[in-house]
């Protein structure tokens, strides 16, 4: 019988000899709410690898858990469980083997991997007490063919017939991520992040930010996703997974932190088009901060979001700083087609990708919208805060 066992929530077992390894409880100020993770690590028959299950440990319940506690404001953290064993899977990975490419993903394949991995753990584990459900890969990128994905809600889809079950009848109901040994913390986040978003009213809450479609044309697979992230560009990791590999992934939107719950409403400003205001806008890192975002209602389902990226913490990883502008719309429920729940305004698009997408003081410091009769400047602020000035667009 392979032996799971419940974990202890002190990062400082890691590297002992203890068959479990789990995260930490606790992380910025007081306790968080901790989402409760079980890892499995898969092996295939046909894949030799040297990956060792405190590696899995490492990523999941130090690394990825110290930037969701950071993007959460403390709100969450990440915790759970490893097997003290690898699970073998029963046929080679090239029966498992699956595109790049979303679009052409063999969906069969997916689900193949993830019943046979779950139904290896069927008798030992009980699925019920796990919001996320991870496949940690023995297997290379160019092995398996996708460094990381979120079966459900994701490939398989996202209604209540897509959820996944066990031979003895259990529901794996909240989510199931698979990834590569090599993934990126930025795109562990990404999947793990369909799956703490959910499902509501029909609709992922928290959806890629590529395009789908983009990607899925021919061309080295890096460059081509790269000229998918046409609508928030290297500024949220639903976008873009990271900036540079050998870096920690870029901190996220407010628009996805308002998505996941971990942007408190009290700190978001409305403001009406045509209203005139002076916001004092914190950076977006700084959860200790006043305002951390602007809200500009334009229909019952359209509105701008404003945010200020300043190169502390997690944002010394993305291309700029000063001020974002987002449009967004919540009857877009994915990036297809061209069409996104939310896009940067680009402030200069001389620069590729939305590098240079941020308002800065002194330079591109204007956003006007004639036909919603908005205009707001950005002028700098001390300690990394910008002001606001809101106003009519003819002002």
């Amino acid at each position: 019988m392979r032996r799971v066992v419940s974990g202890a929530c002190l990062f400082v077992f890691l590297f002992s000899s203890s068959p479990v390894l789990a995260g930490p409880a606790k992380t910025g100020k007081g306790r968080a709410d901790c989402i409760q993770a079980l890892i499995i690590p898969v092996e295939f028959p046909d894949v030799r690898h040297n990956v060792q299950r405190q590696y899995a440990a490492k990523r999941f319940f130090r690394d990825l858990n110290d930037y969701i506690g950071e993007m959460s404001y403390g709100r969450q953290c990440i915790s759970g469980d490893i097997p003290e064993q690898w699970v073998r899977m029963p046929r080679s990975i090239t029966e498992y083997r699956i595109s790049s490419r979303n679009l052409e993903v063999d969906k069969s394949r997916v689900r193949g991997l993830i019943e046979d991995a779950v139904n290896a753990m069927d008798r030992e584990v009980d699925f019920s007490r796990y919001r996320v459900v991870v496949l940690f890969l023995g297997a290379k990128f160019e092995e398996y063919g996708m460094i990381g994905l979120c079966g459900y809600p994701g490939m398989l889809g996202w209604s209540s017939s897509d959820v996944i079950r066990t031979k003895s009848g259990q529901w794996v109901k909240d989510g199931v991520a698979i990834y590569s040994y090599q993934a990126h913390t930025g795109t562990l986040f990404h999947d793990i992040a369909h799956i703490l978003g959910g499902i509501k009213e029909g609709k992922r809450r928290v959806p890629c930010l590529y395009d789908h479609d983009l990607q899925a044309k021919p061309g080295p697979t890096r460059k081509t996703f790269v000229d998918a992230i046409i609508h928030m560009g290297f500024w949220d990791p639903m976008s873009c997974h990271y900036n540079q590999w050998k870096s920690p992934p870029p901190g996220i939107s407010s628009w996805t932190k308002l998505r996941l719950g971990w942007l408190d409403p009290s700190k978001v400003r409305v403001v009406r088009p045509g209203e005139k205001a002076e916001v004092l806008l914190a950076p977006l890192e700084d959860g200790g901060g006043g305002t951390l975002a602007v809200k500009v209602p334009l229909t019952d389902t359209t509105y701008y979001l404003f945010e200020n990226r300043q190169p502390i913490g997690y944002d010394r990883n993305l291309p700029g700083k000063g001020m974002l502008v987002m449009v967004a719309d919540d009857d877009v429920a994915e990036c297809r087609k061209g069409k996104s729940p939310v896009k940067l305004i680009d402030a200069d698009p001389s620069r590729k990708h939305l590098e240079g997408a941020a308002f800065e003081p002194g330079r591109n410091d204007v956003f006007r919208d004639r036909k919603n009769n908005l205009a707001v400047r950005v002028a700098i602020a001390e300690g990394g805060f910008l002001r606001l000035i809101i106003g009519p667009y003819d002002e």
